[in-house]
């Protein structure tokens, strides 16, 4: 077996507001690395953990974690913050990252002053993720070098273990859509143009359900669905860092 260096979570204390960023379905902290380290320009202290069962040679990895898992990964990584001293938290996230990001939002997790999502699905729409998936692995065995044989039968098994959990996620995603108006914080909705994952028209459909908070609804025309290391990141990034400095953060109340 090769030996490839996996993605770690990214933790950076900067400034007193802290922001929260989290991946897609088979990506890791790598996704918003970028953002991140643009954020941490800006002084602000971000923390990009990855989810479990991502960041390893094995996709099965992956497949053995249910949204449940997330949902729970998504609380400990703003308790993390909290524990480090940092009471109100923007949250951000990319593709299934913005599904438990939005999440968050409809609980009204303590301590959670605004954020919003790149590219999710908060309703369902018409997508390629299971094909992609597939893809992802396939290629994850290929760089790991696993002899083709063995990558085909485990391949099958991904395939139709992918398909189960995508349904687990695409039913979590649709209790969450049914709550967006218990939403009260501001939120930040971005959406490539060029989408080849989900179809980029279904963000309208989650603004029209945030009726009881402002949000920000920003078009990418020439990225594709990894909004966050597309040809309009510098862009995002800009206005990721606008819609943070209309949230209200504790400093402005002491």
């Amino acid at each position: 077996m090769k030996t490839i260096s996996l993605p770690k979570p990214l933790f950076t204390k900067n400034g007193s507001r802290a922001v929260l960023l989290l991946h897609a379905y088979s990506g890791s902290s790598n996704d918003v690395r970028m953002l991140s380290r643009y954020l941490e320009k800006e002084n602000y202290t971000v923390y990009s953990p990855n989810f479990s069962g991502h960041a390893t040679v094995a996709p099965e990895d992956i497949l053995e974690k249910t949204t449940k898992d997330w949902q729970q990964d998504t609380i400990e990584a703003v308790q993390f913050l909290k524990e480090k001293g940092y009471q109100e938290i923007a949250v951000f996230g990319l593709s299934m990252g913005g599904i438990f990001t939005m999440e968050a939002l409809t609980s009204q997790v303590a301590g959670v002053v605004g954020g919003g999502f790149f590219c999710s699905p908060i309703f369902p729409v018409k997508n390629t993720v299971p094909e992609n998936f597939v893809l992802y692995a396939d290629k994850v065995l290929k760089t790991a070098g696993v002899p083709n044989e063995e990558r085909a039968q485990r391949m099958v098994k991904i395939k139709e273990a992918s398909f189960a959990q995508l349904k687990d996620i695409e039913n979590f995603s649709e209790q969450t859509a049914n709550k967006l108006d218990q939403i009260k914080v501001p939120v930040f909705m971005g959406q490539a143009g060029k989408d080849q994952m989900i179809d980029p028209l279904g963000v309208y459909k989650t603004a029209e359900a945030l009726t009881q908070t402002r949000f920000t609804l920003n078009w990418y025309p020439d990225s594709g669905h990894v909004l966050t290391i597309g040809p309009d990141h510098k862009q995002l990034e800009q206005d990721v860092v606008a819609f943070l400095n209309t949230l209200s953060w504790n400093e402005e109340k002491e």
